[in-house]
């Protein structure tokens, strides 16, 4: 699932709950909602897949609004070897049932300094990934996420990196 499934399902699923739960509201299905500002830090390894596994801190914040069911984030991420990667994108959040179980979706193209470490073939790069968590009643979310990096084919190298890590995401009410 490394290869932008994430992204597909991500828009797959939020449009077809743009469409049930958002489209007939005053505000139209990509109409700007309030929601709940975040800042989120995880810190995890890079898998090995043709880079050498290492270090990575990442920190992202939810902006405070969504259009129909996506939120819009900024990220940045900076590897043990000095490789950092910033970019904006859409989140997508499930919740399952009532219960305090999440999953959550992203899709964020960016930008990709190499910096000495792992060249992922372009400064273009895109990073897609999935996280699932748990909710506190105060709003704090822990999670495990899988996130991978690509180029998506649109340079002659596109090796591709994989981050498992734990999050942390905290409400900025």
């Amino acid at each position: 699932m490394a290869d932008g499934t994430f992204a597909v399902l991500m828009l797959v699923l939020g449009l077809t709950d743009m469409g049930v739960n958002h489209c007939g509201t005053e505000t139209g299905c990509l109409g700007k909602t309030p929601t709940e500002g975040r800042i989120m830090i995880s810190g995890g390894n890079v898998l090995e897949r043709h880079a050498e596994p290492g270090a990575e801190v990442y920190l992202r914040y939810d902006l405070p609004h969504k259009r129909g069911p996506f939120g819009e984030a900024i990220g940045l991420s900076i590897g043990e070897d000095g490789e950092t990667w910033v970019g904006f994108g859409q989140t997508y959040k499930m919740q399952l049932a009532s219960t305090p179980l999440y999953g959550e979706l992203h899709a964020m193209p960016g930008l990709y300094f190499d910096n000495g470490g792992y060249d992922l073939g372009g400064p273009i790069e895109f990073r897609s990934g999935v996280e699932l968590g748990w909710e506190t009643r105060g709003g704090l979310r822990m999670g495990l996420s899988y996130d991978h990096r690509s180029n998506a084919g649109i340079y002659d190298e596109n090796p591709g990196i994989e981050t498992v890590a734990f999050r942390v995401s905290i409400p900025t009410r």
